[in-house]
């Protein structure tokens, strides 16, 4: 593999496989807070948070992790602002204590917050504007949950950079990607260069999915597809991954690996190869490289969508989960390329409403979708081109599924959004 290649994808996995504490999107508003609060240098008494459409959507229904089951953008705000430590980025609230908690919920009464529409035309983008003691001081991240582009104290400019509105805002030249050149990467890749990353995934994520399936989160749907459908391998990659989500959905205090700035993504990714590889018995090597597969192949669906959109994620990521699979039960380019071809036909389309406990079963059909598109492969069965949107071609497939929900549901993203928060 060509040496430049072989870098970025490296690099594209060290970027993507980060650790998160609680959902992505309430964590950026406060990660965002704790970085005006720590430019105000001061109590704060007034706060005012602007969000873009999206983020309202994916904040509006989930638990803020370590803030006594506190939802909502306030929340998020408070919580980054009272506690957060605005060093360890998407971990920002992972070292509260429980008097912090207390303070969290005091301030939240207390102090004067204004929550507003961002009038700014990004999909992500949240600015923080913090007023105490005679200062100011403002924060703004837009296009990705760890991008600041602006500090502010005092009218004092402490940090600006430029941000132009694309699809990928990563370092990384994602360009690279394809399905053809993922495969080759899976099997000749250095794993001492992956296996830091890929080893913190398989224990931060299996092991939020063992609290999902023993403790009481959501709706559950992890326990219940285990109750209702057995310890089949099939119904286990459906539960851990679906298990992990009811966990973190709903205010578990465990990291996740992300994938595309995405728990729920990472989680899918991640689980249900890592359920497969231990029923197969395979060794570590070769978990590590389905591994390498099922994420480089969800951040290539995920480049041309974007982090945020009316395409539910977990269609991507139980699409690469699949991928992983398939290279488990040895398939190559040719058999993993049919898969996914088949999972995309099979079930793209599934909206995203925000973050919230339905997650979890939409991890689970997703799951399934990818499941039923291997097996697909492994019968001797396909989709082919010119059947609805697959065309020839895995790439030009995968081209479709982008320009639908990147173009084709903007629409349905607004609708969703206006539904959502229309006073009913």
């Amino acid at each position: 593999m060509e040496e430049r290649i072989y870098k970025e994808y490296v690099q594209i996995l060290k970027e993507e496989l980060v650790p998160a504490m609680g959902c992505t999107e309430p964590i950026a508003v406060a990660y965002c807070a704790a970085l005006a609060k720590k430019a105000l240098g001061c109590a704060a008494q007034k706060v005012e948070v602007k969000a873009s459409a999206n983020i309202i959507k994916n904040v509006k229904s989930v638990v803020v992790p370590n803030t006594g089951g506190q939802i909502g953008i306030d929340s998020a705000a408070a919580a980054g602002i009272v506690a957060g430590n605005p060093e360890v980025e998407l971990q920002v609230l992972a070292n509260v204590t429980p008097k912090q908690i207390e303070a969290i919920a005091a301030y939240r009464n207390e102090a004067e917050f204004m929550i507003e529409k961002s009038e700014k035309a990004y999909v992500f983008h949240i600015e923080v504007r913090l007023f105490g003691e005679g200062h100011t001081a403002v924060a703004e991240i837009a296009g990705f949950h760890t991008n600041v582009i602006y500090l502010e104290r005092d009218g004092e400019i402490l940090l600006k950079k430029e941000y132009v509105e694309r699809t990928c805002t990563h370092h990384t030249d994602r360009s690279l990607l394809s399905v053809e050149k993922i495969v080759e990467f899976a099997g000749c890749a250095e794993l001492g260069d992956v296996s830091e990353t890929l080893a913190r995934q398989i224990e931060y994520n299996t092991a939020i999915a063992d609290e999902g399936l023993k403790g009481n989160y959501g709706a559950n749907i992890g326990r219940i597809l285990m109750k209702s459908y057995g310890n089949s391998i099939h119904n286990r990659a459906k539960a851990y991954a679906a298990a992990g989500s009811d966990a973190r959905m709903n205010g578990c205090e465990l990291p996740v690996v992300i994938n595309s700035c995405s728990g729920n993504q990472g989680l899918t990714a991640s689980l249900p190869v890592i359920v497969y590889a231990r029923e197969l018995h395979v060794s570590q090597d070769v978990l590590y490289r389905a591994l390498l597969i099922s994420n480089l192949v969800t951040i290539h669906l995920k480049t041309g969508i974007g982090p945020l959109s009316a395409y539910c994620g977990a269609t991507s990521a139980g699409c690469g989960a699949a991928a992983g699979i398939m290279y488990l039960y040895g398939g190559g380019y040719e058999e993993i390329t049919h898969t996914i071809v088949n999972t995309l036909a099979i079930d793209s389309g599934m909206i995203c409403d925000g973050a919230k406990a339905s997650c979890a079963a939409k991890i689970a059909s997703a799951v399934e979708a990818g499941l039923l598109g291997m097996q697909m492969q492994m019968n001797g069965s396909q989709f082919y081109g010119g059947e609805g949107i697959v065309v020839k071609g895995v790439e030009n497939t995968i081209r479709n599924v982008n320009t639908l929900a990147s173009v084709g549901m903007r629409e349905t993203d607004q609708t969703i959004i206006r539904m959502m928060t229309e006073k009913v």
